[in-house]
């Protein structure tokens, strides 16, 4: 009983002090990992109360998913945190009057709370003494809520497609085939058959040729003047 109070306030005190640190480092990889520690001695706590089940949820989903996708996105993201800290100090009596407010509520209810004696026999569903809390909880779940479970799985889907399309803005610059447009066209709209005179050029058809440069006067160009030339030895050997 000793050991596990001891632990219990090892764990409470260095969960306080790294929930501080992720909101007051300045550092976002700093708070980040702050974050983690959180995570993993909340995981402790769990532990420490017989709810393993939740321990394993918060170590496995929370510190192996979320608090890594966390750190992916701060590291490879070029954010400007200077520009984000710069209208701090124009919302702190906001977020101060808010933080009083709660402060303030979760004062009362702590006063206001009273402990009842027999208060586990008021569970709506206790643990059956001959098995494990998982066990019991899963059984819970995939049988009595299992209709509940898989619409909250469904909502949790919606929502996450719902953000997917709400933040893919803008024309898309990705070229897409028509079959249906390209099945339906006709040789009298893609090809054109002109019939050009003898000698008559492309001026009458609206076509204009570009304009031949006039002859200088002056003596022709030697040999050695022209483009690509190489002197040629009379058997017709380059040298």
């Amino acid at each position: 009983m000793i050991v596990a109070t001891i632990f219990f306030y090892l764990f409470s005190v260095v969960l306080l002090g790294s929930a501080a640190m992720t909101i007051s480092a300045r550092n976002p990889v700093h708070s980040v990992l702050f974050l983690i520690l959180a995570f993993l001695n909340a995981a402790g706590l769990f532990l420490l109360c017989g709810a393993e089940f939740l321990a394993m949820i918060l170590a496995i989903v929370y510190v192996g998913a979320v608090a890594v996708l966390f750190m992916f996105v701060v590291m490879m993201l070029d954010v400007n945190f200077a520009e984000l800290r710069s209208g701090f100090q124009r919302y702190a009596p906001v977020g101060a009057a808010v933080g009083v407010v709660l402060a303030i509520e979760l004062l009362m209810v702590l006063a206001g709370w009273r402990f009842v004696p027999n208060a586990a026999t008021f569970r709506h569903a206790p643990t059956p003494p001959h098995l494990q809390n998982t066990v019991a909880l899963g059984q819970l779940i995939y049988t009595h809520y299992v209709f509940l479970f898989q619409i909250a799985g469904v909502i949790l889907l919606v929502a996450m497609i719902g953000a997917i399309v709400l933040t893919h803005r803008g024309p898309s610059r990705a070229r897409r085939q028509d079959i249906a447009l390209q099945t339906a066209r006709r040789v009298e709209d893609t090809l054109e058959v002109l019939h050009v005179g003898l000698r008559a050029g492309v001026k009458e058809i609206g076509i204009r040729r570009p304009k031949i440069p006039e002859p200088v006067d002056g003596p022709p160009p030697r040999h050695a003047d022209l483009p690509h030339s190489h002197p040629v030895t009379p058997h017709g050997e380059e040298p």
